[in-house]
């Protein structure tokens, strides 16, 4: 298995360090040709609106499109906003997910917050609650279709999202100790077509 982290902008390198954790093959993604040998893919947080401009200007967004057709993708916090099909606010987007994001709605910088979440997909995730770090996040406002929300804030606002084979947090499980969320992840990769 080989899972490749978008590295146009953001904390691509924490997600490969959880990676190789986890005895994980991993690539830096920057050119569509990187996405040739790979069996899943994360968008990480960083900038969304700058990591959409790379990507056009590398010319990666259709090439992202496809890949997501038939493997797993998981975007965290701007890689969420990447993946929604609406926002509310005009720049470059994947649009492979079937959710509407909320751009910055905890707050900026300074309203940063750490909350556990329980979530029942997890190993133990009812019993064991995950670390959510939320740092300059968006809000998932609404799921559609096969799109369903997997974690909620203590106050009930969803904050993770799954479709099919495709992933979003609106946290950065990346910046925890807790790999939870990344075998999560590479749970819902199937082998590569051939």
């Amino acid at each position: 298995m080989k899972i490749g982290v978008l590295a146009l902008q953001g904390a691509f390198s924490e997600h490969i360090h959880m990676l190789g954790l986890l005895g994980v093959d991993t690539a830096e993604v920057r050119l569509p040709e990187d996405l040739a040998d790979l069996d899943g893919l994360i968008i990480p947080g960083g900038e969304s609106t700058t990591i959409g401009k790379l990507a056009v200007m590398y010319q990666m967004l259709d090439p992202l499109r496809q890949f997501a057709v038939d493997r797993a993708v998981w975007g965290t916090c701007a890689g969420m906003i990447l993946m929604a099909k609406a926002i509310g606010v005009d720049q470059p987007l994947l649009g492979i997910m079937d959710i509407v994001v909320e751009r910055n709605a905890f707050g900026r910088q300074i309203d940063s917050f750490k909350e556990d979440l329980y979530v029942n997909i997890l190993k133990n995730g009812d019993a064991v609650p995950f670390p959510g770090i939320f740092i300059r996040s968006p809000k998932l406002v609404q799921t559609k279709g096969r799109a369903v929300t997997i974690a909620r804030l203590a106050d009930g606002t969803p904050v993770a999202a799954i479709e099919d084979r495709l992933l979003a947090t609106a946290f950065h499980p990346e910046l925890t100790n807790d790999t939870r969320f990344h075998q999560y992840f590479l749970s819902l990769i199937r082998p590569s077509p051939s």
